[in-house]
């Protein structure tokens, strides 16, 4: 398409969209506190994003036309402006209710994992996880499903998951021939929708101290933890995402901007598109010459960072009884600064890489200093992309974005089509605002009331499946938005250009979305059961990757 027409086309898409929101507010009598115009700064990240492809100035304009929009709010005066100035770096930084270090842990843990991953590179340790890996992966296919089954082993948690699969797994996709866009859609496919559903989580306290509030509110007599796994049969779109994985490596097939992807890298060697900017490691993954090949410089590091992780979760948790009893995990799991017991992990990961990396891998400190320093100018860019996707989270939470979208889509009554609805909902506040769990804080205490007293006041089956709706919409948007951080995180582990990877998972996460729309959530609202939904948009997945798609040319 040409790209002026292009411009056209989006600005008019953009001008058309805030009209339809700005008549929709004027609908509505109870927006008085609510502003239409508090659309605008994540619509037009997202129509710049797509029309330029350039994500960064993308998000630069939008967080600057956020920020003018929250001081028209307040009143344009200097003192005014000055005040929002200081909000939104609070809001990026420590926080604005009270200190918290939220955002500074994830970027320490950015920091540290790519310095770590640049040592194991270069000292050898992950040319030779590689090759011992080679032995089962022995083309594209088997290379993929060994990645998409790491992403599911690996599920405590979507940070951890992306940084510890995607670079690992990278050299040998990249070897086999595999596309980076299919490596960061296997990375984002595998982490939240894993982390999301497992017992014992990241996710889990979160989720659940969610639930624990709305069962407060209504009376229903249930604890959190009763209420997520009440809610796990109807997480059809997270439990189809995972299907839609495995069965698309086993199937080795392909379709749409991915098929294309896939066939430049099998007939070019191309695993990265000409114009690609890709964040994280762009040089090939090589080590140092004088370096002796060692997989343990690269196992020990990651097997300690996991290991790590588990234990800090369980002492910062102030775990208690069993090691072996999941209920113990998940007290300890939702005790537990989560990022604070990343970044510690990631810190101890990279003292032990450079001590492998010296002792096992015989690299002297004058090479292993400059390997360090790559690794976090490496990081650079992609943190600034993140702080500026952090930057428009506050704007969106300034202006009450996600208010204005759910009430703006609140007056659907129909029990058979609110689950439907709530999970559409969901989605467009997640693609709009790029945050998963922001959705979740916002929706559950707004849609889960008008589930409850559409079931008589009761905690019946709407209820409890908009309650799966809601989690799974939050994920499903999260993937297709190009400001999520998730989105963003599996960028940098797979070396991908951030829009590469968003064009390329959007066909496949709207398939899913569809497939468990109408597989899923309709036929449960009738009374059916789940298991169904899930056999048969498994059963469709299936028909679709060995009836419709079609292999890459080259495919082994």
């Amino acid at each position: 398409m040409n790209s002026k027409l292009k411009y056209v086309i989006g600005f008019l898409i953009f001008i058309g969209l805030c009209v339809i929101f700005q008549w929709r507010a004027g609908q509505i009598s109870s927006t008085e506190t609510l502003l239409w115009y508090s659309i605008i700064p994540p619509l037009l990240a997202v129509t710049l994003a797509i029309v330029t492809a350039r994500l960064f100035p993308s998000l630069c304009i939008a967080v600057g036309v956020g920020l003018l929009l929250s001081w028209y709010q307040q009143g344009i005066t200097p003192n005014n402006f000055l005040t929002e100035v200081v909000w939104f770096a609070r809001a990026v930084s420590v926080g604005n209710d009270g200190i918290d270090l939220f955002n500074f842990w994830v970027v320490l843990f950015v920091f540290l994992i790519m310095a770590t991953i640049s040592v194991v590179v270069a000292s050898g340790g992950i040319s030779g996880v590689v090759v011992w890996l080679s032995r089962f992966a022995r083309g594209p296919r088997s290379s993929q499903f060994i990645t998409g089954l790491m992403g599911i082993v690996i599920f405590i948690g979507d940070y951890s998951n992306a940084m510890l699969v995607g670079p690992t797994m990278r050299p040998l996709t990249d070897h086999h021939r595999v596309s980076r866009e299919k490596l960061a859609f296997l990375v984002d496919s595998t982490s939240a929708p894993i982390a999301g559903l497992a017992f014992v989580s990241t996710w889990i306290g979160y989720e659940v101290g969610l639930f624990e509030d709305i069962s407060g509110t209504l009376g229903l007599g249930r604890d959190g933890y009763s209420m997520f796994f009440d809610a796990l049969s109807f997480r059809f779109y997270c439990v189809l995402a995972i299907i839609f994985v495995i069965v698309n490596a086993v199937s080795g097939k392909d379709y749409g901007p991915m098929h294309d992807a896939e066939t430049r890298a099998r007939e070019t060697g191309d695993v990265a598109a000409s114009d690609a900017q890709a964040l994280g490691h762009a040089a090939s993954f090589t080590s140092l010459p004088n370096a002796v090949v060692q997989p343990l410089s690269a196992v020990l590091p990651l097997f300690a960072l996991f290991g790590l992780l588990l234990g800090g979760f369980w002492i910062d948790g102030n775990g208690t009884g069993s090691m072996l009893s999941l209920t113990a995990w998940r007290n300890a799991l939702s005790e537990a600064n989560n990022v604070m017991v990343l970044a510690s992990a990631a810190a101890s990961a990279f003292v032990l890489s450079i001590i492998c990396a010296r002792w096992l891998s015989k690299l002297r400190f004058s090479e292993i200093m400059p390997v360090i320093w790559r690794g976090v100018k490496e990081s650079f860019t992609p943190l600034g992309i993140l702080l500026l996707a952090w930057g428009l989270k506050a704007s969106c939470d300034r202006l009450m974005t996600g208010d204005f979208l759910a009430m703006m889509l609140s007056d659907v009554v129909s029990p058979l089509w609110f689950p439907i609805f709530v999970f559409i909902c969901a989605s467009v506040t997640s693609f709009a605002t790029g945050t998963s769990w922001g959705t979740m804080a916002i929706l559950i205490p707004t849609a889960i009331p008008v589930a409850f007293s559409l079931d008589g006041d009761t905690y019946g089956l709407t209820t409890i499946i908009c309650l799966g709706a809601v989690l799974d919409g939050a994920i499903f948007g999260d993937h297709c938005s190009p400001l999520s951080d998730t989105t963003i995180l599996s960028s940098i582990a797979s070396s991908c250009d951030p829009m590469h990877h968003v064009r390329t998972q959007l066909p496949y996460s709207l398939t899913v979305a569809s497939i468990a729309l109408f597989c899923g959530y309709l036929p449960a609202a009738l009374g059916l059961s789940s298991a169904i939904g899930i056999a048969s948009g498994t059963v469709l997945i299936i028909l679709l990757f060995f009836g419709v798609a079609r292999k890459p040319k080259l495919a082994i």
